[in-house]
């Protein structure tokens, strides 16, 4: 035993010296170990130069809290604007002695996103769960009862309005994709017929028509006595935007279910539609994750569009804000503060789709 390992150890050496040696990599060899790491290398240092006025302007320099406006007018970056208008900026020209409805509405949806986030909480009592707090948040948006004051919607804004137009759109738009996806798919004419006709009309509409057709046609084609409000309007263009595009993303999922999976259960007597409901939409969306993040985040950054047909959202209310006289126009730190916004919520949809994908993966949500 002592001579065969010997042996193998001895082999072994020799392998090793017969092997070339491989260069230890160093961190100069990574930024210049070749004619491309050094042209990006000496174009990342150029760029980096290029931004230190920004760094002067927006860090060095800055106003981080003032009392007189004057006083941005000789230095860099006014983010003390930021300070004094967040209130405007968020919540808009909402009521300002009603401002704690859209901050509890802000927490319940955090709240509500919080307990949805882990796959093992999701089934019928998520679902009640989020239809009660859709209707607390409208219901404290609105008022009208128990003593609140009541609230039109033309006073809604900030950034509720931006949370509530992404969070309906998208939950009202799933379901009608995945009925005009089936359509689609469906061997029914007529089904199928409509359902293509919507997705490609609507697929080939900007969405700033859609915003335009739903602001100005849509009340004259009600009938006579019906009214929807702009608000309601613009909700009603959204989902019917995110429901095209949600149905292409789930129509492709469920070209990558195998067909035998439909035709086993056919052949072990189960209904088509729990076939469809319970093998094979699960693995659909199951494989479809990415593109359905990436058309989230699409609805998120379009509520920002809403803007042109005069509804408040919080791009316009921090216009709005930089418009006041008193300041000295700061109209950069307030689109950098709303654009930092934007970033966060969907850098976050982005993360949580990369750990639920992963988790789908392994088959574990912990």
């Amino acid at each position: 035993m002592k001579n065969a390992t010997s042996t193998a150890d001895a082999g072994s050496l020799s392998e090793m010296r017969l092997r070339p040696e491989t260069p230890k990599s160093s961190f100069w060899q990574a930024l210049f170990g070749d004619l491309f790491s050094t042209c990006l290398t000496f174009a990342t240092l150029l760029f980096l130069w290029q931004m230190l006025p920004f760094v002067q302007w927006g860090l060095l320099d800055a106003v981080w809290s003032t009392d007189n406006p004057n006083v941005c007018r000789e230095a860099g970056a006014c983010w003390a604007f930021i300070g004094a208008k967040l209130r405007f900026i968020l919540f808009g020209v909402y009521p300002p002695d009603e401002h704690w409805r859209p901050m509890t509405v802000i927490g319940i949806l955090l709240v509500a996103v919080l307990c949805s986030l882990s796959p093992r909480m999701w089934g019928k009592a998520l679902l009640m769960f989020w239809g009660f707090a859709i209707a607390a948040m409208l219901a404290l948006m609105w008022g009208g009862f128990a003593g609140l004051a009541f609230v039109s919607t033309s006073s809604w804004s900030g950034l509720p309005v931006t949370l509530l137009l992404a969070l309906l759109s998208l939950g009202l738009g799933f379901p009608i994709a995945v009925l005009m996806a089936l359509g689609r798919r469906s061997r029914q004419p007529v089904s199928r017929l409509l359902s293509i006709l919507t997705i490609e009309l609507v697929r080939g509409m900007p969405l700033v028509g859609m915003l335009f057709v739903a602001s100005i046609l849509l009340p004259i084609l009600l009938p006579p006595g019906w009214s929807i409000d702009k608000l309601g309007r613009t909700l009603a263009a959204l989902t019917i935007f995110a429901a095209a595009y949600l149905a292409e993303v789930i129509r492709g999922g469920l070209q990558g279910v195998d067909a035998g999976q439909e035709e086993a259960g056919l052949a072990l007597g189960i209904p088509r539609w729990r076939i469809v409901w319970n093998i094979v939409l699960p693995q659909a969306i199951e494989k479809v994750i990415p593109p359905l993040t990436n058309t989230a985040i699409v609805m998120v950054k379009n509520t920002s569009l809403v803007m042109i047909v005069g509804v408040f959202d919080m791009l316009n209310a921090g216009r709005s804000a930089a418009t006041d006289p008193n300041w000295p126009g700061p109209y950069m730190e307030t689109y950098l503060f709303v654009a930092a916004v934007y970033f966060l919520i969907c850098f976050g949809i982005s993360r949580y789709a990369m750990w639920l994908e992963q988790g789908v993966r392994k088959k574990d949500y912990r």
